[in-house]
């Protein structure tokens, strides 16, 4: 059996409420559970930090992608079973995606929102057909699902964009959708 990979996307901050902490606290100790490898930005601050340790201090496998402008803002994680140094975001995020099985999304600024569109960009486009999970941890998504619905609503995306993604909202939901989804 090979080990599945989950690429998280989430804050280089910790955002303004604990839920969002203990969500990425609790979502890398349950991939590690599970046996699966964390792939995510290599980042040891915000709720990058929190999910990377959690998957370390449970035993998990991590793969973490920094590009080399961010080594020092992000403060690179260099303890992790795979941290690799890119020269750009854009190849960052290409590393990230094409070395996980599925995307999970937790609450995050710009740099998540980007990630997020580029997968699910990549996905309408046939590009790749792996799962995209949206934690919306005490609605921290809900603009942005009403932002997906309208850009379908107003004919700027097909409908099927839409059921590109399974919105979730604890870390246990998404366990739950991730072993379905790559069974």
């Amino acid at each position: 059996m090979t080990v599945k990979s989950v690429c998280i996307y989430c804050g280089s901050r910790s955002g303004a409420m604990p839920a969002y902490a203990e969500a990425a606290r609790r979502m890398g100790a349950l991939l590690a559970g599970a046996g699966w490898r964390l792939v995510y930005g290599a980042g040891d601050v915000g709720l990058m930090g929190e999910v990377a340790r959690a998957a370390q201090a449970a035993g998990g496998e991590t793969f973490g992608v920094i590009p080399v402008h961010l080594l020092r803002r992000e403060v690179g994680k260099t303890d992790l079973s795979t941290f690799v140094v890119t020269e750009t975001m854009h190849e960052r995020k290409k590393v990230m995606i094409m070395n996980a099985d599925a995307v999970v999304v937790l609450p995050g600024g710009p740099g998540s929102l980007d990630e997020l569109f580029e997968a699910l960009t990549w996905r309408q486009l046939g590009l790749h057909d792996k799962p995209i999970l949206v934690m919306n941890v005490d609605g921290y998504w809900d603009p942005l699902r009403a932002l997906i619905e309208r850009t379908v609503d107003h004919g700027f995306a097909d409908a099927s964009l839409a059921d590109y993604l399974t919105w979730v909202d604890t870390p246990e939901a998404a366990m739950t959708a991730l072993r379905a989804a790559l069974s």
